[in-house]
């Protein structure tokens, strides 16, 4: 069994901020208090054993294919020393090719796809390997400026052994144009950093004659910590 492993604090410019400044609803949601330390419970500190199936396939509903381009996204979940995260229940969500999200409040005028639901949950294995199957995302206004456009991006949500330990992500694509104008993206001041929010594409992944892959790994804690939403990694 190896060691326990100290907690790190992120290093400065490599997290988003709670409050930033382009971001407008970081302004209504960021604590404008000093934070208040809890103690760490048991209800902190664990959760019940996952026992949720895998939906690793989202590029089909009801046996039914999604329309738009089929992607495949893999990676591997690790600690800051490289070790394998086995078992960490990773969920996605995204929106359809047209850029529209299954969700009632979103009210996008953008077709949605009744084959298509934007949901997935996977495991990853003893590698610390997930998987899934999808179909690449849409970009979509978001009015936070004058003619704001959110890049074509996939959310990701990791869960740890507590209900307490969760990180939200999001994964973004080469070559998009918007990257360079989205204040979500640029939020996380290091450049470095912002990369690692980038997924690659990925020969070994792509599929013959069905999806093109892309490789998105993901580190929680350290100097190579990916940037979370959820304040310090």
């Amino acid at each position: 069994m190896s060691d326990p492993i100290p907690y790190a604090r992120a290093i400065p410019g490599t997290q988003p901020p709670l409050d930033s400044a382009s971001y407008g609803s970081t302004h209504r949601r960021a604590p404008r208090q000093e934070p208040i330390r809890a103690p760490v419970t048991l209800t902190e500190a664990t959760s019940p054993r996952f026992a949720l199936p895998s939906h690793a396939d989202m590029s089909r509903l009801d046996g039914h294919a999604a329309m738009g381009e089929r992607i495949i996204v893999a990676g591997r979940v690790l600690d800051e020393r490289g070790t394998p995260l086995r078992g960490s229940m990773v969920e996605v969500w995204q929106a359809n090719a047209a850029g529209r999200y299954h969700h009632a409040r979103d009210q996008h005028d953008a077709p949605l796809d009744p084959h298509f639901s934007g949901q997935g949950r996977v495991f990853t294995d003893e590698e610390g390997w997930y998987r899934f199957t999808t179909i690449r995302p849409g970009a979509y206004p978001w009015r936070n400026h004058h003619n704001a456009w959110r890049p074509v991006h996939i959310h990701f949500s990791l869960f740890g052994q507590g209900f307490a330990q969760r990180l939200v992500t999001q994964m973004y694509f080469p070559g998009d144009p918007l990257l360079a104008l989205d204040p979500i993206f640029l939020a996380t001041a290091d450049e470095k950093a912002r990369e690692r929010l980038i997924a690659s594409f990925d020969l070994d992944i792509t599929q013959p004659e069905f999806a093109l892959g892309y490789r998105f790994d993901i580190t929680l804690r350290g100097p190579s910590a990916t940037p979370f939403e959820e304040g310090e990694a």
